[in-house]
């Protein structure tokens, strides 16, 4: 009797202590009732809950994930009946796969009663509001569902535009069963009749149509004959006799007998329609150049052709003719400069007249050839499609979707009504067209807690097909939102379990897995397994070999697990690649964020206002999270601290100013103390007094007068290496954190942070700063506003009673 071995691991899933959501709204906004910080214990990171899972590292033999565009089509009468009949095709073998069989819910999912009592109150509120809409979703996701909407022609699928005119009939290859099918039996005597067809043209081309007319599974085996072999050699020979509609007749058999990509034959007829190509008509063109697609075969010489004989011939292109030139475009990922204003100008041509299925195309041919768009144009599909959102299959709405994010595109009237249909087709889309609705909602930072509620409870019983990518987008994107879903623990376990599995997908695709794993470090989630494979040497170099640049992101995680998880016994990043990754994001930090004018403006008004450079300074707190911070630090009692020495030297070199050393003065460095005011106070009338520094005492010159910023012997030596963590706190000093932020910051129109900004401001208070923020929405008004009012709200906002009783 055969033994199967299988191997459980339990893995270390960090986790830190979660806010509610309420008390931690109130503590990213500046609230001062964040009762639930000040539990925290500044300084130190909170270790969380472990929470205990299970993976199976079983790999089903032959597992493969099945990718169907025709999945996204709508679920009404009329299509319903076209998918079954599509899917049930595929239905049969796919179910016999190990691949299809659904992975056993290996990760023990925590019941609500784990949750801590705010967290579990507004989980049961989420759940109750979205009550009938979870259990539409539940009732379609049987086992037998979630299988059937991933069935799929990947060919096929992305061609439903061509049935909805005639025209595209003689544009497309059909390689649907043919209408008149021969008998198997025939296959013999036609391939026995090859040797007496003495290369006539006319008489190899009947012989290809007549194969194409057997049935699937005689045509299946037909490459391997030797018959069929001899035809072969036979149309190579007398490739030049051909006519061209004889020539395209042989090319579109050879579509229904499945030749392969790499066959002789189809190299002769590449070179042959090359050659004829400029005596062509566009519509042979655009059909051959189908058939080429329909085969798999890469030609790039014969598109060249095309693309440059459309181009001169734009003016005489129908729209069936247009639309079909943009999928090919698509399909053959390739834009051709010279054709990128007349497509546009064609698509407003058109824009009444295109059907919904072909405006969806058409954005998925620009997507897939990475074509630029005009703003312009973008917003006019955009209104038409969110007028007629109701009628368009939900493959051709993800398509204009891509569009949409790739153009960055933040149309709300498209992304409301998107809110309102989406939500119930979600059960019956495939995983990648899941995968693309929910990364568009993320990269336009728009938050819809409607659809992500929806794709969350559909996606765990149907996470064994995701691919390492879709399973990382996913995480990235509910965590760039920065939100939980109210069946999170089995939603992140689900996907944690399936990258898991998929873990040597990223040996080749390494950005996917720290896409994956800042997503869950934005939640608070530090599985730390990943994070010891993530941080290793051998990964961390696959990471710099990578063609995407991926430093920010290994920077951005290997300190986060520094702050948030002081137990992690696992690999970390070296300090010499942490320190370059710093200067790295410095460099930036001062060329394009320390010279915003936002930020210019706070850090001078700030300055004067505390009485000097070095009560203040313009840095990056924490470099890994790549945004700027003015730093403050504050006494008990509420008086100012100076601490950038650096910076006041830096940020003002004064002239040469004579100052008369009189008694007073002279009894005042004596002392240490300076009780007057220097002649840079006397200049700054709005300043606070300063406190008491003996150690800002200037040198006299040898003409007599004082220098101003002299380095003191109790100036602290230079700062830290760049990418260090901030020392913490010394005692009796507060230290605030002013984030003066922008619309970049938040959800689109919303007061809602992204996951990577709540991350910075969780990992500040860990380290013990008080944060403080200038919202774009109150500093930006004042920035127009007179000088006394902006000092006014600094001094409101850094003076704050509460920040001292909060620190």
């Amino acid at each position: 009797m055969a033994t199967v071995l299988m191997c459980r691991r339990i893995p270390r899933l960090s986790r830190v202590a979660a806010f509610s959501t309420t008390a931690k709204r109130e503590a990213e906004h500046g609230s001062s009732k964040c009762e639930q910080e000040e539990k925290d214990n500044p300084g130190t990171a909170n270790t969380g809950s472990e929470s205990t899972a299970t993976i199976q590292l079983l790999n089903p033999l032959d597992y493969r994930v099945l990718y169907n565009p025709s999945a996204y089509a709508r679920g009404r009468a009329g299509s319903r009946q076209h998918l079954d009949r599509d899917s049930g095709q595929a239905l049969g073998d796919t179910l016999t796969s190990p691949g299809t069989a659904q992975a056993p819910q290996a990760f023990s999912s925590a019941s609500s009663q784990t949750l801590p009592p705010i967290r579990r109150a507004l989980s049961k509120s989420k759940s109750n509001s979205n009550t009938l809409l979870q259990q539409t979703i539940l009732a379609a996701l049987s086992k037998e569902e979630a299988e059937k909407w991933e069935v799929h022609d990947s060919k096929e699928d992305p061609r439903a535009f061509q049935k909805g005119r005639p025209e595209y009939r003689s544009l497309s290859c059909d390689s649907s069963e043919p209408a008149q099918p021969l008998p198997a039996e025939e296959g013999d005597s036609i391939l026995d009749s090859v040797a007496a067809c003495e290369g006539s043209p006319g008489s190899i081309t009947d012989h290809f149509q007549r194969l194409s007319r057997l049935p699937a599974e005689r045509r299946a085996g037909l490459a391997s004959e030797p018959g069929f072999d001899a035809l072969c050699r036979c149309a190579v020979q007398a490739i030049r006799l051909f006519s061209t509609p004889d020539l395209i007749h042989v090319l579109k058999s050879c579509v229904l007998l499945a030749v392969p990509p790499a066959h002789p034959l189809l190299d002769a007829c590449e070179g042959e329609f090359c050659r004829r190509a400029w005596d062509m008509e566009l519509e042979q063109l655009l059909l051959v150049a189908d058939c080429w697609r329909c085969l798999e075969r890469s030609v790039p010489s014969y598109l060249s052709i095309l693309f440059s004989f459309a181009n001169l011939h734009w003016k005489d292109l129908t729209l069936p003719q247009f639309v079909q030139l943009v999928y090919i475009i698509g399909e053959g990922r390739r834009s051709p400069a010279d054709l990128a204003q007349k497509v546009e100008s064609t698509i407003l041509k058109y824009l009444d007249s295109f059907t919904l299925e072909e405006l969806g195309a058409i954005c998925l041919g620009l997507f897939k050839s990475v074509s630029g768009i005009s703003d312009h144009v973008m917003r006019r599909i955009a209104d038409r499609v969110s007028l007629q959102m109701e009628d368009m299959s939900t493959y051709a709405l993800v398509n204009v979707l891509k569009m949409l994010r790739y153009t960055r595109m933040d149309h709300l009237p498209l992304l409301k009504e998107l809110g309102k249909v989406i939500p119930e087709r979600i059960p019956t889309v495939n995983i990648q067209g899941i995968m693309h609705i929910t990364l568009t909602y993320s990269s336009l930072h728009y938050f819809d807690e409607g659809v992500l509620a929806a794709v969350a409870a559909s996606l765990p019983p149907r996470v064994s097909y995701c691919r390492s990518k879709d399973a990382a987008k996913f995480l990235w994107s509910f965590g760039c939102l920065d939100y939980e879903p109210p069946n999170e623990e089995e939603f992140y376990a689900s996907l944690i379990r399936q990258i898991h599995r998929k873990l040597h997908e990223f040996k080749k695709f390494p950005e996917h897995l720290l896409t994956a794993l800042l997503g869950l470090a934005f939640v608070r989630r530090f599985p730390e397994e990943l994070i010891d494979y993530a941080l290793r040497e051998d990964f961390v170099q696959k990471t710099r070999d990578s063609k995407y640049e991926l430093s920010k992101d290994l920077f951005t995680l290997g300190k986060s697990v520094e702050i948030e998880c002081p137990t992690y016994g696992g690999s970390r990043l070296p300090p010499q690649l942490c320190q370059e990754f710093a200067e790295m994001a410095l460099s930036f930090a001062e060329q394009e964020i320390y010279v915003r004018p936002e930020i210019v403006e706070a850090t001078s008004l700030l300055e004067s206002m505390l009485g000097g450079p070095e009560y203040v300074k313009n840095h990056m707190i924490l470099p890994h999270t790549r945004s700027s911070d003015l730093e403050v630090r504050l006494a008990t009692d509420g008086r100012p601290v100076p601490f950038n020495f650096k910076g006041r030297g830096a940020a003002r070199t004064l002239k040469d100013i004579g100052v008369s050393l009189t008694d007073d003065l002279m009894a005042q460095l004596i002392k240490g103390r300076a009780h007057g005011r220097s002649p840079v106070e006397v200049e700054n009338e709005g300043r606070t007094p300063r406190r008491e520094r003996g150690d800002e005492a200037g040198i006299l010159r040898s003409d007599g007068a004082l220098t101003a910023g002299a380095k003191s012997p109790a100036e602290p030596k230079p700062g830290r290496c760049p990418g260090a963590p901030p020392s913490l706190p010394q005692p009796g000093e507060v230290r605030l954190a002013l984030q003066v932020s922008n619309r970049n910051h938040y959800c689109y129109s919303s007061k809602r942070l992204l996951g990577l900004h709540c991350l910075k401001r969780r990992q500040l208070r860990h380290l013990g700063y008080v944060v403080v923020e200038l919202p774009f929405w109150e500093w930006f008004p004042l920035l127009r506003r007179s000088r006394s009012e902006k000092l006014s709200y600094l001094h409101y906002k850094v003076f704050d009673p509460a920040l001292l009783s909060r620190a």
